[in-house]
C-alpha cells in the first residue's frame, strides 16, 4: 500500500483494496531458478543448443599456482523471503550473480590448477555453495542456493593441446610405474622364496656336518680312553711273531 508492503498472503483467496491503492505481487517461491556462468543454453531438451557467444570474461580464473582454467558452472536458487527479496536489494538476481563470480573466483584462486581440473571439482562446488548462501543472508537479498554445479572445467582453449599433452605423459608415468609394482611384487616374493629354500638347504647341510663332526669325536674319546687304559697295566693285546721276538729282546736288555 502506498510503497510499502503491509501483509504477505499464502496461496488462496484473497482481497485487496481496488483504484490502486493495495497492488499485489506473485512471487514464484517454489520455482527453482538458474544462473549459468561461462555459458547460456538457448534450448533445453534431448538435443540441448548452446549460445555460440564466447563468455571467456566470466569462465577464465586463476588458479592459486597462477594457472587460468576454464570454469563453467550453474548456480539453482529459489526465493525463500518475498518481502526481503522484493524490497531489501534492488536486483537480486545480478547481486546473485556478482557474488556467485567473486565467490567462485576465490575459492579457484585457493587450489592448484590439478585440483580444479581433476579431484577437486565436487568439494570446490560445495564449497562455493557454503560462501555464496552466506553472503546471501549478509546482504539480505532472500535467496537460497539450492546448488552449485561445475558444469565444465578445462584448460583455456589457446593451451589445451599442451596441457593434454602434459596430462597424458602423467598418465604413461603413473602406467610405468604401475606395471614396475606388479613385477616386483611378483618377482620379489619369488626371490625371497627360493632364498628362504637355499638358506634352509644351507642350515641342514651345516646341521648334518656338526652332527658328523660330534661323532667323530666321540670316536676318538673313546679310542683314546682304551689306550690310556693300556698304559695302566691293563691286559694288552697279545704279540706274536717279529714283533714278540723284540720285545723279549727289549727286555733281556733293561734286565742287564
Amino acid at each position: 500500500m502506498f510503497g510499502k508492503s503491509v501483509r504477505q498472503a499464502e496461496p488462496g483467496l484473497h482481497f485487496k483494496l481496488p483504484l490502486g491503492i493495495e497492488r499485489a505481487i506473485n512471487v514464484p517461491v517454489r520455482k527453482v531458478f538458474k544462473e549459468e556462468f561461462g555459458f547460456r543454453t538457448l534450448r533445453a531438451g534431448v538435443r540441448t543448443q548452446y549460445d555460440t557467444r564466447d563468455y571467456s570474461d566470466e569462465s577464465l580464473l586463476l588458479t592459486g599456482d597462477l594457472n587460468i582454467a576454464d570454469v563453467e558452472w550453474v548456480v539453482q536458487y529459489k526465493i525463500k523471503d518475498p518481502k526481503t527479496f522484493l524490497f531489501f536489494v534492488r536486483n537480486p538476481r545480478q547481486t546473485l550473480r556478482d557474488l556467485s563470480e567473486s565467490v567462485m573466483s576465490r575459492i579457484i584462486g585457493d587450489r592448484t590448477v590439478t585440483e580444479v581440473l581433476t579431484v577437486g571439482r565436487i568439494e570446490i562446488a560445495a564449497v562455493v555453495e557454503e560462501h555464496l548462501q552466506e553472503l546471501l543472508d549478509l546482504y539480505q537479498t532472500g535467496l537460497d542456493v539450492a546448488s552449485v554445479t561445475l558444469q565444465d572445467v578445462n584448460p583455456p582453449e589457446q593451451v589445451k593441446a599442451a596441457f593434454n599433452a602434459v596430462n597424458e605423459a602423467k598418465q604413461e608415468k603413473e602406467r610405468l610405474i604401475n606395471e614396475a609394482w606388479r613385477d616386483y611384487n611378483q618377482s620379489v616374493p619369488k626371490s625371497k622364496g627360493l632364498a628362504a629354500q637355499k638358506i634352509s638347504e644351507a642350515q641342514g647341510y651345516a646341521l648334518k656336518r656338526v652332527n658328523e663332526a660330534q661323532g667323530d669325536a666321540r670316536s676318538i674319546q673313546v679310542d683314546s680312553f682304551r689306550v690310556s687304559k693300556g698304559e695302566r697295566g691293563y691286559p694288552s693285546p697279545t704279540l706274536s711273531g717279529s714283533d714278540a721276538r723284540s720285545f723279549a729282546t727289549g727286555e733281556r736288555e733293561l734286565c742287564h
